[in-house]
This record gives structure tokens, C-alpha cells and sequence, in this order.
């Protein structure tokens, strides 16, 4: 297919594709597919290797959230039957995260439902850092509290924070569909805050929601132009009590087909696989790794995900490894100006290319041809949280006929019984699932 020669000629330069090419690869049909996880899974291996990175959440405070956002569970107005707690102490969330480190994560994504933190929060964010890096000092933090006010960014930073997640979610054009609570240039503003401060950027997308072709392309093409550093894609979980419960919109081809085109136009960054995993890829979750380097392990803020030994065990059988603490996560290229940024304090917002600065192409994973130079990508971005998705439904007109067969197979197949309520680990009695 001369559209998957160009797209991995393109991935294993560093090179972005265009939108048009984008959302060709959304325009493939079934019978394409496995030669689309092939395409961009060369890409991927060219620069991540074998490697998969593990991710572990602990949701600080979970629920009554004052923001309107049509797919969260935490929303205001939710009638999800979730767990509900106010902050928890640092040691419980130091508790929290020492499961997931013990299971293999190099992450711990600290998230707290809210607009906002308050300077309080912020120094119970703090305490909380301080506790979780006594135990293990090599484990990277990455922050999810919300919408970031002056100078909290550089608090974070101070405290031993590495990252901070904040999602896009979906394109400019449509976001006011999801929440009338604030908008999405509020949400770009905070990724700024975070990057200027030296914080890595961690920012994705949420997929599922009956959004079109192009406002998956726009969103992901944001995310490069921002310089986010790790791209979470989220499949919304249909949670009941919530405006979104019955948009069930996802089949696993249709997820496979969004992360590879995720992939072709962010080969050299991190890409999670994030909420909804299981729930929409199902059986093919393994085909997922062959996209994306980076999951979540165990559970996620409000829902259960499957075993944390299930993730290892699945890792292992694609013949894929876990990442290691001491090994860099980004191609060198990137991580070195992520680096570099980091001590500087932040660089900005980064080019349509995905980046502020020049590197030259160093192989870190098949041995590939790439001799270009590609931008290094240290602009602005975040976001580590998995849910969300937009309730703007596409009119049927605008859906093409692959579409439509697939939308009729997942309806056919939809697997309400896959969504559970998290009742274990942090805010429980209950051990934690890692």
C-alpha cells in the first residue's frame, strides 16, 4: 500500500505525515488493518524498541467535582456510583504507589478531581512527593490536579514533580460540546504553565464520543505542534449516571486504527494506551502494544482495569518488555532536550513540527535508516488521566461506509458488563490491583 510505504518511510525519519494522510489510516478497512499495525509498529520499534513503560494511578481525591465535563464520571451533577473521598494522607498514597512500583511502574500519576489546586493543595501535593520519593527516589512523579494557577507549576517542579498531565481531549472546534465549565484554551494555557516550568509534557485525546475523522486528526496534530512528550489516548468509558452512557461507538479495529494513526503522527513520543483499554480493545489488546509503548497498570481513577499480573503476562507473550527504571523513556534526541529544558525552566510552545530545537536521529530501537534531523519536541502539551471523550454526535451523513459496519458490529457487541467501578486500592479497605 503506498499509503503505509509513505507514512512508515515518513515515521522512521521523525517526520510528521499529513492530515490528509492522518486520516487515511482512519480510513482503512479490516482487511487493512494488520498491515496498518505492521506499518506503525516499525515505527514504533524504530525508536522505543521492544519496551513498554508502565504507569500506575493513584487518585488522590476522588469525585465531587465542580466541573461539568460530559464524560467524566467525577462530574458534577454524576450519578455514578463511584467511590467519593476527600485527600487522602501522605503515607496512604505513598502506600498506594508502592503496589504499582512493586509491579513494575517508573511512573506514579498523581490525580486529584477538582477545577484546580489551591496553594493548600499544592503543598499537600508536596508531602505527598516527599513520602512516595523517600521510599523509592528513582520513581518519576507526574501531577494531574487540574487547571494550574501562577507559580504553581514552579512549586510543583521544586517539590520533585517531573511531569505534569493535563488532556487536550478533543479538537478546539468541538470542545465546548464536552463542558461549559471552562474551556479549551484554559486547558492549553495550564500545559503552557507546566512546560514553562520545566515539567515534562504528558497530554492526550479521548476517543469514543461519536466525534469525526477530523476532529481526531485536529486534536492529535495539536498535541505534536504543542511538543507534548507522552500522548495518552483514552476509549471513554460509558460510566451510567453520566450524559455519555450510552455512546458506545468503539470497536477494537476502530481503537487499533486510532493509535497507529497516533503513532505515524507522533513517531518518536510516548504514546500510553490509557482509560478504556479493556473495555474496547478487548482480545486484541496485545496488537495495541505494538503501537503504543506505554499503559497503565492495574486499575484507573474510578474503574477497574484487568489484573496487573494480566498486564505483565500479556507483555511478556507479545515478546515485548518492561522498561526499566534506569532507562530513558524518549529517543535520546528527545530526551536530551526535554533535559535541557528541565534545567532552563521551559521552552515555549514548539513548532508545527513537534518541537523547539534540532537533534540528530539516534537509533534506539531496530536498526532503521533514518539519517534526517527532526525537530526534538519540548513545546507545550499534557495529560495522564483516563477518561473523557465529547458528546457532539457526527451526523450519519458524514460517516463512511467502513464506519458504519464497524458501528453496527460494536453496537452488536457491546459489553456494558465490562465496565466496574473501582473498589479496591486507594480510599478502600481493599488491596489495590497491581
Amino acid at each position: 500500500m503506498d499509503l503505509l510505504d509513505t507514512l512508515t518511510a515518513k515515521g522512521l525519519r521523525g517526520e510528521t505525515p499529513t492530515r490528509e494522510e492522518a486520516l487515511a489510516v482512519l480510513a482503512t478497512t479490516d482487511d487493512e488493518l494488520l498491515d496498518v499495525v505492521a506499518a506503525a509498529g516499525r515505527v514504533r520499534r524504530r525508536w522505543f524498541g521492544r519496551r513498554v513503560k508502565l504507569n500506575y494511578l493513584v487518585n488522590l481525591k476522588s469525585g465531587l467535582c465542580p466541573e461539568d465535563c460530559s464524560y467524566c464520571s467525577q462530574r458534577l451533577g454524576s450519578k455514578a456510583e463511584i467511590l467519593k473521598y476527600t485527600w487522602l494522607k501522605p503515607d496512604q498514597a505513598a502506600e498506594a504507589a508502592k503496589a504499582g512500583v512493586s509491579g513494575g511502574a517508573k511512573r506514579v500519576c498523581l490525580v486529584a478531581s477538582g477545577r484546580g489546586p489551591t496553594d493548600r493543595d499544592i503543598d499537600r501535593v508536596t508531602d505527598t512527593v516527599a513520602a512516595i520519593k523517600d521510599a523509592d527516589p528513582a520513581v518519576e512523579i507526574c501531577a494531574c490536579l487540574g487547571l494550574l494557577s501562577d507559580n504553581q507549576a514552579e512549586r510543583l517542579k521544586a517539590a520533585g514533580v517531573d511531569a505534569y498531565n493535563h488532556n487536550l481531549n478533543t479538537s478546539e472546534g468541538t470542545y465546548g460540546d464536552i463542558t461549559t465549565t471552562h474551556t479549551y484554551a484554559d486547558r492549553v494555557d495550564t500545559v503552557q504553565k507546566a512546560h514553562g516550568a520545566g515539567l515534562s509534557a504528558c497530554s492526550g485525546l479521548i476517543a469514543g464520543m461519536g466525534e469525526s475523522d477530523e476532529d481526531l486528526v485536529d486534536v492529535v496534530f495539536a498535541l505534536r505542534e504543542l511538543g507534548s512528550d507522552s500522548v495518552p489516548v483514552n476509549f471513554l468509558i460509558p460510566f451510567e449516571g453520566t450524559p455519555l452512557a450510552k455512546e458506545w461507538n468503539l470497536s477494537p479495529q476502530r481503537c487499533l486504527r486510532i493509535l497507529a494513526m497516533v503513532r505515524f503522527v507522533n513517531p518518536d513520543t510516548e504514546v500510553r494506551i490509557a482509560g478504556g483499554r479493556e473495555v474496547h480493545l478487548r482480545s486484541m489488546q496485545p496488537l495495541g502494544l505494538h503501537l503504543a509503548n506505554s499503559i497503565f497498570l492495574g486499575d484507573y481513577l474510578t474503574s477497574e482495569g484487568q489484573a496487573g499480573q494480566t498486564d505483565l503476562d500479556m507483555i511478556a507473550d507479545a515478546g515485548f518488555e518492561v522498561e526499566g527504571m534506569g532507562e530513558s523513556t524518549l529517543p535520546r534526541h528527545r530526551a536530551d532536550i526535554a533535559a535541557a529544558a528541565a534545567a532552563t525552566g521551559g521552552c515555549g510552545s514548539g513548532s508545527a513540527g513537534g518541537g523547539c530545537g534540532t537533534g540528530a536521529v539516534s537509533g534506539e530501537g531496530e536498526s532503521e535508516s533514518a539519517d534526517a534531523a527532526v525537530g526534538g519536541g519540548c513545546g507545550t502539551g499534557g495529560g495522564c488521566g483516563p477518561c473523557g471523550g465529547h458528546g457532539h454526535a457526527v451526523p450519519a451523513a458524514t460517516v463512511g461506509a467502513t464506519d458504519d459496519k464497524n458501528a453496527d458490529r460494536a453496537a452488536d457487541e457491546v459489553r456494558t458488563d465490562l465496565v466496574r467501578v473501582r473498589r479496591r486500592g486507594a480510599g478502600t479497605e481493599l488491596a489495590p490491583n497491581a
